[in-house]
């Protein structure tokens, strides 16, 4: 089996950076499990799902706040039930043609001539007479009939062959399919960036927040385009990769302006459109994202600016905001934010009873409700809210939505 202990480590350790190395990874280490995945004579698709999600369980439950990972693992589970189905379909296909060539055969032998009375009769004596010494002869011996025994050893014999056919096609099917998923995930990227010339025209002034790959590459397509506009880049508080991406948004030629978090309100009223990227984006349309893109929302809300949010297809999840399976946030480190040095005096456990009298609150993620997001831009095209659980729907299936492995234990 491939190394999932040593993939499911750097997850923990958080050293797989963004949600798309993460999906890209976690659909090659399934493709390798499907690969390495022995099957049965009987219920291969079963054998598949469950080597699926007992790896995936053990992903999910190492990072569960990167949601990539859980999506990629529904995805495969939802094409190994999509290539069973179809493989089923092209069983049953062959099976009608079959009987359809049998039924042609018989009306090819109804068609021929018709033989009399009298000819059938003597046929019938012919048969039923014992053969003379003269024929015997002529004819040499009789052919030995099949025993039933080997029989029906062959019919077992290629009866499990054609089953393990048919589970190595499915496997292979699955493979294929989960390299078209790593494609997908590969070309996101490009294929978002190929909107941007549909969105952003000239002159116009763009708001992002923080740094996000896939809104660089969604501006450095509209600039490529000969599209003249400004970016105005809040810098992202308390790690500031709003710094990185003004840096990088320069370097390519783009006229950018970096403005504090708190500046947001007083800018964005000469704004023509926000642009940011997502971490997920839920099934009710809800987005998780950086801290401070609820503040960013609603101030582009306030304003009647379009809040428009990139991203690829591996980053929809199929689960709702209050879902138990869904962690929304996580806490940073404090020393983001204060320096314990300048600070130890107010956080010391001792002097007030055990208790310090000043406590630091560091989230990673905001929660952006539906209503306000205006579009969404994915590699498959743009969507409203309100439609977004229908994109959904196409990529998941309903049984998946907890990945939990079957209990074996018997009460």
């Amino acid at each position: 089996m491939p190394d999932v202990s040593d993939f499911i480590l750097k997850l923990q350790r958080r050293r797989i950076e963004g949600s798309h190395a993460t999906a890209r990874q976690t659909a090659e280490l399934l493709r390798s499990v499907v690969s390495q995945t022995r099957m049965p004579y009987t219920n291969q698709a079963a054998a598949l799902l469950d080597a699926v999600r007992a790896v995936g369980e053990q992903l999910i439950a190492a990072n569960p706040v990167e949601l990539a990972v859980g999506n990629i693992v529904r995805r495969v589970l939802h094409i190994i039930r999509e290539e069973d189905l179809s493989s089923s379909a092209v069983s049953f296909e062959g099976l009608m043609i079959s009987e359809k060539s049998d039924d042609e055969d018989d009306a090819d032998h109804k068609g021929g001539p018709v033989l009399s009375a009298a000819a059938v009769a003597a046929a019938a004596r012919s048969t039923l007479r014992p053969r003379s010494l003269q024929t015997l002869l002529e004819d040499g011996p009789l052919p030995a009939a099949p025993s039933k025994s080997s029989s029906a050893g062959d019919s077992e014999g290629k009866s499990k062959s054609d089953k393990s056919a048919v589970g190595k096609r499915l496997k292979h099917s699955v493979i294929e399919a989960i390299n078209l998923l790593i494609e997908e995930i590969d070309d996101c990227y490009e294929d978002i960036s190929e909107q941007a010339v549909e969105h952003i025209h000239q002159n116009e002034v763009i708001l992002t927040l923080g740094r996000s790959k896939t809104v660089k590459e969604f501006l450095y397509a509209a600039k490529q385009k000969n599209r003249s506009f400004r970016v105005f880049v809040a810098e992202g508080a308390p790690r500031y990769q709003g710094h990185v991406l003004a840096k990088e948004l320069i370097q390519k030629g783009l006229e950018t302006t970096v403005i504090t978090d708190s500046a947001i309100f007083a800018m964005i009223s000469r704004v023509n459109m926000v642009i940011v990227g997502a971490h997920a984006i839920m099934a009710n349309g809800g987005v998780i994202a950086p801290v401070g893109m609820n503040m960013l929302a609603l101030a582009a809300q306030r304003h009647a600016v379009p809040f428009v949010v990139v991203a690829g297809s591996h980053k929809l999840c199929p689960l709702y905001p209050h879902n138990p399976e869904v962690l929304l946030n996580e806490l940073k480190s404090p020393s983001d934010l204060i320096d314990f040095g300048e600070f130890s005096d107010c956080m010391d456990f001792g002097a007030h009873g055990g208790a310090p009298l000043m406590h630091v609150v560091n989230p990673t993620f905001d929660y952006v409700p539906p209503n306000l997001v205006s579009l969404f831009i994915t590699d498959t095209g743009g969507h409203n809210a309100a439609h977004m659980y229908k994109l959904i729907a196409d990529y998941y299936s309903a049984d998946d939505l907890v990945i939990k492995r079957k209990s074996t234990s018997s009460n």
